[in-house]
């Protein structure tokens, strides 16, 4: 059993305590397999423990030289303990220019002395004790995320002025560029959010009438991905003719924006009226190629592209791509293979007969993407095969339809 001697407000601070009689500084650092914070102590003299309690700088320098010997600790590792101990007497009692050259640059010790208030700039050029003038006892993790967030823009080469710097805090996207963006007005500053405004309008008015079709090819609720990429390209063209000083990251968060919206839009909004015009009253069969049937009868709670593309939603993957929607009564159907964007119409050519098999005609065609496999389906559920002549060329030849989609795969 061990009993605190001496801790602080912010209670992940280095603790000195008292166990069997002796002084030890309970550090945590890292996390052990199962994810729990991991707890090493050092021993400690007296003088050590006093300078801990009344320098709260050097209590933090400490603490963010010790981290890296947690972290080399492993999640189930020995801390190296002389290691440790021979860190207290330089941070602990060593002059300020000693200090500075044993923990400048250390990104340990720079995000612990960011969070508890340094000066940014000081600590940048290394000036860790000059730096450490305006630091408090209480800790801020947000400025140590902006600072980082800051820090990778600049890796990348890249400066935010005030109003992309707005831009990104209205999407919620200056901290982590992969969050979902959302409209966060309270999180600009009010005197740029009429311009931030302005800059949302332009990106508005360029994606309106532009939709994101969901994709079912990929699950139901995932999104067209070319239809993501013209509203992106759209919307970003718009917004860097009217606004030229927005760097690409600002540029892009409004993209971002503007298509997570329209595709949020398409996830809730139903299908089944633009479906419904082009059914005929023919019961049709879907399936997969996992041997999955579904019947479809006229009449049903769904149009029939409707409910094939639900089928799609429901049964497509990695391993299931190919999927069939047949006439038995016309003896005809369509295949869509979707792992390469093509299709086949197939048609009866010669009806079975006196116990003969059918003999049917297979050709192949081209598709362009979602879009052309949902044209595809409405005007196959509409008027048959005889509907399809407008998305050829179809061939019968395989050898010279394989041509043409590896001449396409190479453009």
């Amino acid at each position: 059993m061990s009993e605190i001697v001496f801790r602080r407000a912010d209670g992940w601070m280095p603790k000195v305590v008292e166990a069997d009689g002796a002084l030890r500084l309970k550090v945590v650092g890292g996390a052990d397999a199962n994810h729990d914070p991991r707890v090493f102590t050092i021993p400690l003299e007296e003088s050590h423990a006093a300078v801990i309690r009344d320098d709260l700088l050097r209590h933090l320098l400490l603490w963010g030289m010790l981290q890296p010997l947690c972290d080399a600790a492993g999640v189930r590792g020995p801390l190296d303990e002389d290691a440790a101990v021979a860190l207290l007497d330089p941070i602990l009692f060593g002059a300020p220019e000693e200090l500075d050259a044993r923990c400048r640059h250390q990104r340990s010790v720079e995000s612990l002395l960011i969070a508890h208030g340094a000066d940014i700039a000081l600590l940048q050029r290394g000036e860790v004790v000059a730096a450490s003038r305006t630091i408090t006892e209480a800790s801020d993790q947000q400025r140590v995320q902006e600072y980082d967030a800051n820090r990778r823009r600049a890796e990348r080469g890249v400066h935010l002025g005030p109003l992309d710097t707005a831009l990104l805090k209205y999407t919620g996207q200056y901290l982590h560029g992969a969050t979902i963006p959302r409209r966060l007005p309270d999180a600009v500053d009010p005197a740029l959010l009429p311009e931030v405004m302005q800059v949302l309008a332009a990106a508005e008015r360029a994606g309106s009438g532009m939709r994101i079709a969901r994709d079912p090819r990929r699950g139901k609720r995932a999104t067209d991905k070319d239809d993501w990429k013209r509203m992106e390209q759209a919307v970003g063209d718009a917004v860097r003719r009217a606004f030229p000083a927005l760097v690409d990251d600002a540029v892009r968060t409004v993209a971002f924006l503007m298509c997570s919206e329209a595709a949020h839009r398409s996830r809730d909004a139903p299908e089944e009226a633009e479906d419904a015009e082009h059914d005929l009253r023919r019961p049709l069969v879907f399936t997969d190629d996992k041997d999955a049937e579904l019947k479809w009868a006229p009449g049903g709670p769904r149009p029939a592209a409707a409910a094939f593309w639900e089928f799609v939603g429901d049964r497509s993957g990695s391993g299931n791509q190919v999927f069939t929607i047949e006439d038995e009564h016309a003896g005809e159907g369509i295949q869509l293979q979707f792992h390469a964007d093509t299709a086949a119409r197939i048609t009866t050519a010669t009806p079975a007969a006196d116990g003969s098999d059918p003999v049917y005609r297979v050709e192949y065609g081209l598709i362009d993407g979602l879009r052309g496999y949902r044209d595809l389906v409405r005007a196959f559920v509409g008027g048959g095969c005889a509907a399809l002549d407008r998305f050829g060329p179809w061939t019968t030849d395989v050898d010279e339809f394989e041509r043409a989609r590896r001449d396409r795969e190479r453009a």
